[in-house]
């Protein structure tokens, strides 16, 4: 079966309209939780298009033309928040900047890019007859914050999903699976007491011991993909402000990355057996996610010259019960930088692949 593509289907003209959206998206400001004028944006540009769009908290979301309940489904997602720009910046956040075949501003690579790609590659399929799955394209929010408000929430309207590609800078190679993250804030308990007299017990000491533990510990099973579980202290601090008073509590954080290999039952149960302080996970809600590479999508992938690899970083790919792959226009190395950028032909590349990565899955026996 082939696809009629019609002269508002063209490459080029695909091309000009991610690139008019994502300039549109970069000069409104849509931090997490804020992202309502960027929700509008997407729900107009799709409803100009011809599309029914369905609007839930800020997610925008749309079903193909033919959409058909006995189908299975295929989810296109990418998220519309960023976080805040970095003090380090020379250029405007918000002001969409064309220099050297880049697309300067905030959000522009993460994940402005994919985002934008994904869209147009809907737009594509959209009104095609046939097809042997059903598209849903969702651009949701929270994403920068793994908020309650995003991604988690829009999947109970969404009905089943037989999987997903989520778009995320990867420079369009296959991220077929993605590191966990554990976030444990901890407190150890000492006792107050006078600097200059050596009193109390202080915390800070206790706390230095299991800083140790945890910059030193290896886990023993190491995955392919994704190498070891890494743990990392990341913020420390005790209740007193005052030199002379020894500390009776000292709190701290630590930022655990957890591959496939363990759950984070396994290593809370490793952490509590050597560690002193009280440890406590903020939460249990980004585990590692894998998709096999036997599966359709990642075949496709490899049959028009991608690769695949482990992601390092974590994504809403975390919070979707069903085969995801992550793949998206951009640099994961380029997010969150100042002067944040994208080149102009990773997007049009990026709209390319999306194409011929669904083609082989949406048409071919």
């Amino acid at each position: 079966m082939q696809v009629q593509v019609s002269s508002n289907k063209s490459s080029e003209l695909l091309y000009n309209n991610a690139v008019d959206l994502l300039s549109e998206l970069i000069r409104t400001p849509s931090y997490s939780k804020e992202e309502d004028k960027t929700a509008l944006i997407i729900e107009l540009f799709l409803k100009e298009k011809g599309v029914e769009v369905n609007k839930y908290l800020n997610n925008v979301w749309a079903r193909n033309k033919y959409f058909d309940d006995s189908k299975p489904t295929i989810l296109l997602n990418s998220h519309h928040d960023t976080v805040k720009p970095n003090k380090q910046y020379t250029f405007k956040p918000f002001e969409p900047i064309l220099n050297g075949g880049k697309l300067f501003g905030l959000g522009s690579n993460d994940a402005g890019g994919a985002l934008v790609s994904l869209l147009v590659t809907f737009l594509y399929y959209y009104d095609c007859e046939n097809l042997k799955y059903n598209l849903i394209f969702a651009a949701s929010a929270e994403e920068e914050i793994s908020g309650n408000n995003g991604i988690e929430a829009l999947l109970t309207l969404l009905g089943d999903i037989e999987f997903g590609i989520v778009g995320e800078p990867t420079q369009m190679q296959m991220a077929v699976v993605e590191k966990g993250l554990l976030v444990l804030d901890c407190r150890s308990i000492g006792k107050a007491g006078h600097a200059a007299r050596e009193e109390g017990e202080n915390a800070i000491a206790k706390t230095w011991e299991d800083i140790n533990w945890f910059n030193s510990y290896k886990f023993d099973k190491v995955s392919e993909l994704l190498g070891p579980v890494k743990m990392n202290v990341t913020v420390i601090e005790t209740e007193n402000k005052a030199h002379n008073v020894i500390p009776s509590s000292c709190k701290f954080v630590v930022d655990i990355r957890v591959n496939e290999l363990y759950t984070f039952d396994d290593v809370l149960s490793i952490i509590t057996e050597h560690v002193k302080s009280e440890v406590k996970p903020r939460s249990l809600r980004m585990k590692s996610s894998s998709i096999s590479l036997n599966h359709p999508i990642i075949k496709s992938g490899l049959s028009i010259g991608r690769t695949y690899y482990g992601s390092p970083t974590t994504s809403d790919k975390a919070l979707m019960n069903f085969p995801t792959l992550k793949m998206g226009p951009g640099d994961s190395a380029r997010s969150h930088t100042a002067d944040e950028f994208i080149y102009l032909q990773e997007i049009k590349e990026g709209i390319s692949i999306y194409l011929k990565l669904l083609e082989n899955v949406l048409l071919n026996n």
